[in-house]
């Protein structure tokens, strides 16, 4: 862990908080039409995994994918414009904040169908060792994602085919409103169960960016070595509510107690105070940092905001069957006269 890279991890933690911040504030305006999940308390998984993954590596993510987008490289602007649905978006507009693709930043999708992009990070981890290649496919999930038949699934042919694939599992205890003694049985360790399917997996604090980044870079050392795929479980919390930009302790799924208690180990403040007390990091770099950012974040969001939307004829590019595009669209806007 280098001044330089402390630097860099602390940087992205506090650019991906201010980032979902200011979708949040900025969400009761009502032109950001989509859902919007946010991470805002889990920023040290996003921060840490995308630091050590490699620019050519390849990442995929579940409906929280925010975070992941930015960590592994893409691009603020894009994905604001995206949230808006605008042409200027990372999908052009199509995906809204769950379906963020962006193949220049090696972020291959994301979904709103729970454990959906799993089986695509399997596949993409296939044809990279099939071109024999040193390249790692990331793939982000939440507890959750191992309650789906096609998690175990995945994971077999990872483990049966020592599939470069790295599952990086943020267990935030929560599946909406549902806690996990409500969904698992009593006492199981995530990480343990998948170990039991062949895996090498591992839990670590999720709100220690220090030790996310050095698992991860741990894995990837043993992935790119032909080790197969790793498995690591991080735990950690999010702060608002499971869908929107407001906070929901009020409505009784956890308690205030519980959510006050893991907002003490949140991982900014947590590591700047180690950064700052080591001598790394002073007060006034940090305020540039955050100057920097904000400047950042106001262009992006302008930028969004006055992108144009994409025109009707945008619904039929980028399809499977382009070639039916032009007399679908002519039926569609007969019907419409």
């Amino acid at each position: 862990m280098t001044p330089e890279l402390a630097r860099q991890l602390l940087f992205q933690m506090r650019r991906i908080r201010a980032v979902e911040e200011g979708i949040a504030g900025r969400y009761a305006a009502g032109t950001m039409r989509c859902p919007v999940h946010l991470s805002i308390g889990q920023e040290a998984v996003a921060a840490g995994v995308g630091l050590a993954l490699r620019r050519d590596d390849l990442a995929v993510s579940g409906h929280r994918a925010h975070a992941h987008y930015l960590g592994k490289g893409g691009d603020l602007q894009a994905m604001l414009a995206e949230i808006y649905g605008k042409l200027t978006g990372c999908s052009y507009g199509k995906g809204g904040s769950m379906h963020l693709i962006d193949e220049s930043a090696g972020f291959m999708g994301s979904t709103a169908i729970v454990a959906g992009t799993v089986p695509v990070g399997v596949g993409l981890a296939y044809g990279m060792k099939f071109k024999r290649s040193s390249q790692v496919s990331c793939v982000f999930h939440g507890d959750a994602v191992v309650e789906a038949g096609v998690f175990f699934e995945s994971v077999s042919f990872a483990a049966l085919k020592k599939l470069p694939v790295l599952f990086v599992c943020e267990n935030n205890l929560y599946s909406v409103y549902s806690p996990l003694h409500v969904r698992q049985p009593q006492g199981r360790s995530i990480a343990r169960m998948v170990e039991g399917l062949g895996l090498p997996a591992v839990c670590g604090d999720g709100n220690d960016v220090t030790e996310v980044y050095e698992m991860t870079q741990a894995a990837l050392a043993a992935i790119r070595a032909g080790g197969g795929p790793r498995f690591l479980e991080f735990s950690t919390y999010r702060w608002r509510e499971h869908c929107g930009p407001a906070y929901d302790n009020d409505i009784g799924y956890r308690t205030e107690a519980e959510f006050i208690e893991w907002k003490a180990k949140e991982p900014i403040a947590r590591f700047e105070a180690s950064l700052r007390d080591s001598g790394v990091i002073s007060a006034t770099e940090v305020e540039r940092m955050d100057a920097e950012i904000e400047r950042e974040i106001n262009a992006a969001f302008t930028f969004a905001e006055r992108s144009p939307f994409p025109e009707p004829a945008h619904a039929f590019t980028d399809v499977y069957a382009e070639s039916a595009a032009p007399s679908v669209m002519s039926a569609c806007l007969e019907g419409q006269s």
